[in-house]
C-alpha cells in the first residue's frame, strides 16, 4: 500500500462534503467561544459544563445537535433545560458551510468557511455583549492578507489598503461623531471588523460592505418600528452583525456594480 502523495491529500481536504462535515463540531466550539471569551473565561482548556449543575460533561453528550436530541434537550443529571443556543449555534455553522460550498471550491473552500465562521462568532457576540473582541477582529486582518497572499501570489497591495483604509474611515467617522455630538456612535470594534472585511475583500468591495450593512440595518428597524417598537435616539444598536453580513456577501458574490 503507497503512502498518500501530497496530490492526494490536497484532493480529499478539496472534497465539499469536508467542510459540511466539520461544521457542527466548529458550531459547538463556536458556542463555547462565544459565551466565554466576553466573560474572559478559558475558552480551549475549560472543559464543558451544565451551565446549572456546573457537571463536566462525557464525549457522548457533545455530539452537535444528536446529544442535545438523545437527551430531550436536558441536562442527564439535573435535568435543567439546555436550551437552543448550542444546537442554533452548531446549525448555523453547517448553514455556512454549505452557502460557501454552494459558491466557492478547493483552497477558497475552506478560506471561506473561516471568514464565515468567525464572522458568525462576531455577529452573535455583538449582539449578546455588545462588543467586537480583538482576539477575533485582530486574527481575522492577518489571515485576510494572507489569503489575499496566497491568491495574488505576492504581496497584496490591495488587501493591505482595504485593511488599513477600513479602519481609518469608520475610526475618522467615530472620532467626527463624537466631537459633534459628544457621545460614542460607532465602537472602536466597528472599525477593526470593517479592517478586517478590507484585508479579505480589498479596498474595491469596502463601499458595498458599508452600504449592504446599512441598508439590512435600517430594514431590520423599519421592521421593528412596524411592530410597534420605536428606538430611542440613545438606544445602542449593535452594528457588528450588518458588518459581518455586508462582508460575507461581498466576498461570496463580490461588490455591488453600478451600470
Amino acid at each position: 500500500m503507497h503512502p498518500p502523495t501530497t496530490t492526494s491529500i490536497a484532493n480529499a481536504l478539496a472534497a465539499w462534503w469536508l467542510p459540511l462535515l466539520a461544521g457542527p463540531f466548529v458550531g459547538s466550539f463556536l458556542g463555547v467561544l462565544i459565551k466565554r471569551l466576553p466573560a474572559g473565561e478559558q475558552v480551549v482548556l475549560g472543559r464543558s459544563r451544565c451551565e446549572r449543575c456546573r457537571r463536566p460533561l462525557r464525549a457522548y453528550e457533545m455530539i452537535p445537535v444528536i446529544s442535545w436530541l438523545a437527551l430531550r434537550c436536558r441536562c442527564r443529571s439535573c435535568g435543567a433545560p439546555l436550551g437552543w443556543f448550542y444546537p442554533g449555534i452548531e446549525v448555523a455553522a453547517l448553514m455556512t458551510a454549505a452557502w460557501a460550498a454552494s459558491e466557492t471550491e478547493g483552497w477558497l473552500l475552506w478560506a471561506s468557511c473561516v471568514l464565515g465562521w468567525a464572522l458568525l462568532a462576531l455577529a452573535v457576540i455583538d449582539l449578546r455583549n455588545m462588543i467586537l473582541p480583538d482576539a477575533l477582529t485582530l486574527p481575522l486582518v492577518a489571515l485576510g492578507v494572507f489569503e489575499g497572499a496566497l491568491l495574488q501570489g505576492g504581496l497584496p497591495i490591495g488587501n493591505l489598503i482595504g485593511a488599513a483604509g477600513g479602519y481609518a474611515a469608520f475610526f475618522l467617522v467615530a472620532r467626527t461623531y463624537r466631537l459633534l455630538r459628544g457621545r460614542e456612535g460607532l465602537g472602536a470594534g466597528d472599525a477593526k471588523l470593517l479592517a478586517a472585511a478590507g484585508a479579505w475583500i480589498s479596498w474595491e468591495g469596502l463601499p458595498s460592505v458599508v452600504l449592504e450593512a446599512a441598508m439590512v440595518a435600517l430594514l431590520v428597524i423599519a421592521v421593528r418600528g412596524a411592530f410597534g417598537e420605536t428606538p430611542s435616539r440613545r438606544q445602542r444598536l449593535a452594528f457588528g452583525p450588518y458588518l459581518c453580513l455586508g462582508t460575507w456577501l461581498v466576498w461570496l458574490y463580490g461588490p455591488l456594480m453600478i451600470e
